[in-house]
Order: C-alpha cells, then sequence, then structure tokens
C-alpha cells in the first residue's frame, strides 16, 4: 500500500510519502518526509504466541529508535519497551485481571541514572451498572478514586464523582459529573469541582468513525476572567 499527506500551515508546507508491505507474519512500514527523514517500523506478529515484536527506527535521528515487545492474553497484557541509544530507557506496563476485576501497573527506568522516572498503579471493578478505580500515579505523589453509577439500563445516563489527593501539597480536589446520550449519536458531559471549575462538553458523531466536540470550561470564582 502507498498513501501520502500534505499539511499547509501559514506559509509553511508539510508532507509525507509512505509505503506499507505485509508478508505473511512480517509488516514493514516507511515514510519519508520532506525534512528528509526516514522512518521505518518492522512488526513481526506471532513471534511467540500471542506476542508481537515492533522495531522502529528513523534515519538521520538514530537516538529515536526503539525495541517494543507486547503480549495479549485473555486475562493478562504484558508490553516493554527500550530505547535504542546510549542511554537507554526502559518503559514496562503489566495489566492482569478479568471482566470483573483487573489489575495494572506500568513504570519507567533509566539506566543512565539507575532510577524510575515514572511508575503507576491501579485496580479497577467493573459491574453492569457501575465502575470504580484507584490509582496510584506521579510515582505515588497523588492517588485518585473515580466512580461511575450509570442511572438506566440502556446507559444513555451517568453520575460520576472522583476525589484526587496530591500528597506533596497536601491538596485535595473533588470533582462531580454527569453525561446524558441526547441521541444515539449525541452525548453532553458536564462537571464541577470543589475549586470552582465547571466545564461542559458537546460530542456529536457526524458520520461514522468521524466525532465533532465542542467542550469549554469557566472558573466559577472568577468570573470576568474568560472561558
Amino acid at each position: 500500500a502507498l498513501t501520502s499527506t500534505a499539511v499547509k500551515k501559514g506559509g509553511l508546507s508539510t508532507g509525507d510519502i509512505g509505503a506499507l508491505y505485509k508478508y505473511k507474519n512480517a509488516t514493514i512500514d516507511v515514510k519519508v518526509d520532506t525534512a528528509s527523514t526516514i522512518a521505518t517500523t518492522l512488526t513481526l506478529h506471532e513471534v511467540l504466541p500471542s506476542t508481537k515484536a515492533i522495531a522502529s527506527f528513523k534515519v538521520p535521528d538514530y537516538n529515536s529508535s526503539k525495541l517494543e515487545v507486547q503480549y495479549f492474553h485473555h486475562h493478562a497484557t504484558f508490553t516493554s519497551r527500550v530505547a535504542l541509544n546510549q542511554s537507554p530507557a526502559v518503559d514496562l506496563s503489566a495489566t492482569i485481571g478479568t471482566p470483573t476485576i483487573a489489575f495494572g501497573a506500568e513504570a519507567a527506568y533509566e539506566t543512565t541514572s539507575g532510577s524510575f522516572t515514572k511508575y503507576t498503579a491501579g485496580i479497577s471493578v467493573t459491574k453492569p451498572d457501575s465502575s470504580a478505580s484507584i490509582v496510584l500515579g506521579d510515582k505515588g505523589n497523588t492517588i485518585r478514586a473515580s466512580y461511575v453509577h450509570h442511572v438506566d439500563l440502556l446507559k444513555k445516563s451517568a453520575v460520576v464523582g472522583e476525589i484526587t489527593r496530591r500528597f506533596s501539597t497536601n491538596e485535595n480536589t473533588f470533582t462531580v459529573g454527569g453525561l446524558y446520550a441526547v441521541d444515539p449519536l449525541t452525548v453532553v458531559k458536564t462537571k464541577l469541582n470543589n475549586h470552582g471549575k465547571l466545564g461542559a462538553l458537546l460530542q456529536h458523531e457526524l458520520i461514522p468513525k468521524s466525532v465533532l466536540t465542542i467542550s469549554g470550561e469557566i472558573d466559577t470564582k472568577a468570573l470576568e476572567k474568560t472561558p
């Protein structure tokens, strides 16, 4: 397959030409842009059962090269990504669970400094009419608990509550919100937190897989400011 794109913004024009080739369990994707950058992605499917390997690199920017391995199972997933440069960073993520309850974690390790730059862990519980989750993020600095409850059986409307605690500043944020499906193509959402931030969103599916979203937010404690 051959593809091409072009973008013009102001007086600047950019574009690229791409080629995609598939053979058995391998896929090669090559793109050349107007900046003379060649990006290549090689994907190997079923290297091992339920496993996919992805290698990508750019010329002449070799520092952006990386290797990724993904494993997907009915009740577990695992991905690992390593940068192919002089100071490689390693990203790991894993999820295990069932349609009712799931546990997940991710971490980023910098080999040069020998330290973790990111680690996050969470748990979620899903029921037919509700779902809840607790996520510990920002390297243990933030914990967030959220709950969603569908008011009707068709899930056209729902109420949402969320509590976020930032330990470094001892700051708590409480947010409540709601969702209502006007019709199968149109959704309205609103939210308000204890700091006075009020937000609203209108989303409409114009044609299949094409969505128009209009959203805005105002500070109810500073109405003189432009939304």
